[in-house]
């Protein structure tokens, strides 16, 4: 049956060459959360990841693929910020500084970032893109090591803690 603006009904829906299945989303609409409610850093990261700098690049080839089994996203944002790089396990940000981060108001920028991620609990590690480019496995296997280091201070083996109560004067 057709009506009259020319679309085909069947069994009283619009027809359409190929219906949505089962938890599939119309493309059309969007899919999702409407537009307003997506965050707009997730975007700016999305296109920083295809933008990042020769360093960067080169960090990224050897981080992916998760070495030593750590983990690690590139551009990804935090708060306000966008990462360069990020491990996730040992809550470690690593940002890759070019010589531009040497100009300007550049270096007390980046002193205020350090600073707000620490604040927040972040360890930051900061490479020169100069050694990037001069040795990208040797500075891959620095970030790795440092990721795998643990946060604490390890207490040797057979050191017990003090019971809470071993102070506690009875009556």
């Amino acid at each position: 049956m057709r009506r009259v603006d020319g679309k085909k009904r069947v069994g009283g829906v619009n027809a359409t060459e190929n219906p949505p299945r089962d938890g599939e989303v119309v493309r059309s609409t969007g899919g999702g959360r409407p537009r307003t409610l997506r965050r707009p850093e997730v975007y700016q990261a999305r296109r920083a990841r295809r933008e990042m700098s020769l360093p960067e690049v080169l960090l990224w080839q050897r981080l992916k693929g998760s070495p030593q089994g750590i983990a690690f996203r590139r551009q990804h944002p935090i708060g306000a910020y966008r990462a360069d790089f990020y491990c996730a396990v040992a809550k470690l940000v690593i940002e890759v500084d070019g010589i531009a981060h040497d100009m300007g108001d550049r270096p007390e920028r980046d002193i205020q970032r350090t600073m707000w991620l620490e604040a927040a609990g972040y360890r930051v590690l900061r490479i020169m893109a100069a050694d990037v480019l001069k040795n990208a496995d040797e500075a891959a296997q620095a970030i790795v090591a440092f990721a795998a280091a643990p946060l604490h201070h390890q207490p040797e083996e057979g050191w017990r803690s003090p019971s809470p109560l071993a102070g506690r004067i009875e009556e």
